[in-house]
This record gives C-alpha cells, structure tokens and sequence, in this order.
C-alpha cells in the first residue's frame, strides 16, 4: 500500500480507519490541541508532538527525541488502537508533523496499513468531508509492538560516520538553515560535516505531494548514484527528517534511517565538528 492516502480513498473507507490528527505549531505547542477541540476528522484521536510523538528532553538530546516506545504503544492502546489497526495520520502543514507519526509507527512494527492523509485537514474540507468537535470514543484496547531497532542510528554513529563514510546524511532543514544563516530554533547555527541539503518542502507542490515519478527523479538526482538504503535523514529535531522519509517510501526508494536527535542534539556537544 502508498504511505500516502487521497482524500476520495480515505472517505470511502473512513468507518475502517482510525485517524490521528497530528497537527501542531512549534512557535505555538498548544495550537493542535485547540484546532483538535474546535474541529476534527470524526472519530479522531489527537497525538501531541511533544508529549505523545516525542520522549523527555534533557538538553542534551535534541528537541524531539524519540519516545519510550513501550509508552507509545500504552498510549495507543488507549485509544483503542492495536497493531492491525488501519491508521491514517494528518496534519494542517503538508504532512510535516504526521509523518512523524508515521515512521514512529513503522518504527513499532505496526502490521497494520498506515498512511498520511495528503493535502491534510484542508483537503478533506474541500471534498466535502465533514469535522466534528467531539473527542472520539474508543474502548481501551492493548498494542503490542514488534520494535524495529534497526530504523535509526543515534549521535556516536554519525560521529564516526565522518570518518569511515558508510552512510550519507541528508538534511531536511531550509537552505538557510543548513548554511547556517538566521537560525532561531536552536543554539548554534549549521549543518553536520558532509551532509547533503533537501528542504522536506521540496517534496510537496500545492500543499500535497508530488507524484512519485517526479519525486523519485529529484531524489536520485540528488544522491547521484548513492544508495538510497544507506542514507540517514536527519533535520532540526528528527521531524521533518521523517518528510523525507515519507517521500521516499512514495518514490519507492526505501531503506534509508532516521538520526533522530538531528541538529539540536548534535549542536548541544562543542566538541562536535559544525560546518557552514
């Protein structure tokens, strides 16, 4: 199945699907839960960045480190989600925040299907679809995860990677951010030595994605002969990171692995090498 659903699919098959409504502000961290009171996809559940789709901070290990993962799955179980559920994740930002939702649960072993809704909240009010402000109601279930370790690397694996270039890195973060030019969210300012530049905005053309086809030869323009299969992904806090990763999986070029402290937890150790 395409890590991407279309508005006209998820429509049809809507009393099958259980929806996670993934949005959020990172200027404003309470703006999903609001935007989930006021309106949402019927029979929705709502996933919060931070507290939810990420674990704790420490300072020292970006700003959205991974989950626990034995959380993860206590909180979907929760909500009345198992392992075979068929999930569709959305967002009111191209997907930016419900691909992160989406590899995590690639990351569990989810045996079910799991999509991404594409063009989000706002298509499926252009088709017609309707919201709804009352908070789902869903009998607690459990989920049992199958924990795919493999999927990410963590900040010893990078370090090491500038000398031994098993992998390539690619950075998900804004030209500008790579370059090191006018950065706010976090303390010091670049990109990890050697790391390649796609804006995960890049991958989206009117709000949605753009075919595979086209995704597929920019992305293999951009590796030049590089084995998708052996690129880490990596942006500010191992969000967006995941955008790439869904893009890929539309182009079928899997197999590549997320570094999910990303910059903000690279930056934080001085002894780290930044380029600009």
């Amino acid at each position: 199945m395409s890590p991407l659903i279309t508005v006209t699919e998820a429509l049809a098959a809507a009393e099958r699907i259980v929806f996670i409504d993934c949005r959020h502000s990172l200027a404003d961290p309470d703006a999903g839960a609001r935007a989930y009171a006021e309106g949402h996809l019927p029979g929705a559940v709502f996933a919060h960045l931070d507290h939810v789709l990420s674990g704790p901070r420490t300072g020292r290990n970006g700003r959205h480190p991974l989950p626990d993962p034995e959380g993860l799955a206590v909180w979907l179980g929760e909500q009345g989600i198992t392992a075979d559920s068929h999930i569709v994740a959305y967002d009111d930002a191209g997907g930016m925040f419900a691909a992160r939702c989406w590899w995590l649960l690639r990351w569990l072993g989810h045996r079910g299907q799991v999509a991404v809704l594409d063009g989000g909240i706002a298509a499926w009010r252009a088709a017609g679809g309707v919201l709804t402000n009352t908070a789902a109601q869903r009998g607690a279930g459990t989920y049992v995860p199958a924990l795919h370790p493999d999927v990410h690397v963590d900040a010893s694996a990078v370090l090491a990677n500038l000398d031994t270039a098993q992998f390539t890195l690619v950075d998900a973060r804004s030209a500008e951010r790579y370059a090191g030019v006018g950065e706010t969210l976090d303390a010091v300012g670049g990109h990890i030595p050697g790391a390649l530049n796609r804006f995960f905005q890049l991958n989206l053309e009117g709000g949605r994605f753009k075919p595979a086809s086209q995704l597929r030869d920019e992305w293999l323009a951009l590796l030049a002969g590089r084995d998708p299969a052996m690129v880490v992904h990596q942006c500010g806090s191992g969000v967006t990171a995941c955008h790439n990763l869904l893009a890929l999986a539309v182009a079928n070029l899997e197999g590549g692995r997320l570094y999910p402290g990303s910059w903000s937890e690279w930056c934080s150790d001085p002894d780290r090498p930044v380029d600009r």
